[in-house]
C-alpha cells in the first residue's frame, strides 16, 4: 500500500472491528441514524472519518477497543485526522477512477488484478480507495487519457449518481383501511323480508354472517 498522507476512514467492517460487533450491527446503526450521514461515498460504498466514529464511543453500551484502534491506525502509517474546516483530499473508488480514465469499472478491476494501476492508498471493507492525485499521476505515467471534466467535477465535490450497495431498508407498507362492519340486527319471523335483504347486503360486501337462533 502506498505511503501517502490520507485521512483515517472506516467502512462498516472497520467500525465493527473497533466495537467488537458484527458488520450487520454497524449497518443497523446507520439505518437507525445512530451512525449518521457518511463522510464519503465512493463507488456506492459509505465511509466515515475516524473522528465521526469516535463520537459513538461511550454512548449506551458501545465502547471502542483501544488495542484494535491502535491496530487500525498502524495499518495506515501516514493517516491523520483532518481538522473540521480543513480541505480534504479527493478520494475515489473503482467507479470514479474508471470515469476519470474514460474506462468502465471492469477494466479498472482488471488493471488492479494485473497490477496495471497504482496500488490502492486504502483498502476498506474489502474495497480499494485511491487519492485522486494518485490516479492522475499513475495515468500520466502510463500515458493514459484523462477525462478533464470528470476530474473537475470530483474536485468540485460533484459525483455521478451511483447505485448504493447492500440492501435498502424496506419501505413501510400500510394496510388499506378496513371497511366498518354493519351493526348487528335481530329479526323475528315477521321480518323475513328485511332479514333476507340484510343478509344479501352483508354477503355482497364480502363479509361472513353467523346466524344465532334465540328463543
Amino acid at each position: 500500500m502506498a505511503q501517502v498522507r490520507i485521512p483515517f476512514l472506516l467502512g462498516h467492517a472497520e467500525i465493527a472491528f473497533l466495537f467488537h460487533v458484527e458488520r450487520q450491527t454497524s449497518q443497523k446503526w446507520r439505518t437507525e441514524g445512530t451512525l449518521g450521514k457518511p463522510d464519503l461515498i465512493a463507488s456506492g460504498n459509505p465511509y466515515w472519518l475516524l473522528t465521526t466514529v469516535m463520537r459513538l464511543g461511550g454512548e449506551g453500551d458501545r465502547k471502542i477497543d483501544r488495542e484494535r484502534l491502535a491496530t487500525y491506525k498502524a495499518s495506515i502509517p501516514l493517516g491523520y485526522d483532518p481538522e473540521e474546516k480543513e480541505p480534504r483530499p479527493v478520494i475515489v473508488g473503482i467507479q470514479e477512477a474508471a470515469r476519470v480514465l474514460g474506462q468502465d469499472s471492469q477494466a479498472v478491476s482488471r488493471w488492479r488484478n494485473r497490477q496495471k494501476i497504482a496500488e490502492a492508498d486504502l483498502l476498506l471493507a474489502g474495497s480499494p480507495l485511491w487519492l485522486l492525485d494518485t490516479i492522475l499521476t499513475d495515468g500520466q505515467q502510463r500515458q493514459r487519457p484523462i477525462v478533464a471534466s470528470e476530474v473537475a467535477s470530483l474536485r468540485a465535490g460533484q459525483r455521478a449518481p451511483q447505485k448504493p450497495r447492500g440492501r435498502r431498508p424496506n419501505a413501510p407498507t400500510t394496510s388499506p383501511p378496513r371497511e366498518q362492519l354493519p351493526a348487528a340486527r335481530t329479526f323475528t319471523s315477521a321480518d323475513r323480508g328485511a332479514a333476507a335483504e340484510f343478509l344479501a347486503t352483508v354477503l355482497a360486501q364480502g363479509h361472513s354472517v353467523v346466524i344465532e337462533p334465540r328463543p
